[in-house]
């Protein structure tokens, strides 16, 4: 194993510091442009546009949700036609339940629907952005502590299929970063 090889999977992969939103912003898109799919930026304000800049798509959080939600209408509805239909029919004023009194399921459909779309917000958005993690390498990086204040930051992992030592911190430098930081595991 080279020299090379061993530091390189050592190292965590670069934090670049920009001037300005706008600097951050082209920075983004000429990243994007270059093939990276493995980075991030970080602001101390939501940049507008930054989203389509970095090509993100639509989150799957939405998906994740609509299926808990699904999941808690199917479970109450079944639940309460099974048991108040079926299993213990109800005689309400002298009428019995019928597959047509879904206005008497509609709070208990509804709880159930909030409460499972809940759960699923939760633990799928722990699950997307892979918490809980108690330690993070970019806590290392001296430029990172300035990103919740007055930094404009930009992290390019490692693990990034298109990520070259060298060229990566070239081509950082090339699009106006002001310091490049390597950071290590």
């Amino acid at each position: 194993m080279s020299d090379s090889s061993s530091s390189s999977s050592e190292i965590f992969g670069y934090v670049a510091e920009f001037s300005s939103a706008s600097d951050l912003y082209h920075a983004a898109e000429k990243v994007r442009d270059a093939g990276f799919r493995r980075w991030d930026v970080h602001t101390p304000f939501p940049i507008h546009g930054m989203d389509h800049a970095m090509g993100l798509g639509k989150s799957w959080l939405s998906a994740i949700v609509l299926c808990g939600g699904l999941t808690g209408s199917f479970t109450a509805l079944v639940l309460q036609f099974f048991t108040q239909v079926t299993l213990y029919p109800t005689v309400v004023q002298d009428k019995p339940t019928n597959l047509f009194t879904v206005p008497a399921f509609f709070p208990v459909t509804f709880e159930l629907t909030i409460l499972l779309s809940a759960f699923a917000t939760v633990l799928g958005l722990f699950t997307l952005i892979m918490l809980p993690r108690w330690n993070h390498p970019l806590f290392n990086s001296s430029l990172f502590a300035k990103f919740s204040n007055d930094g404009f930051l930009m992290v390019i992992e490692a693990r990034d299929p298109k990520f070259k030592r060298e060229k990566t911190k070239e081509l950082l430098q090339e699009i106006g970063a002001g310091k490049v930081e390597e950071v290590n595991y």
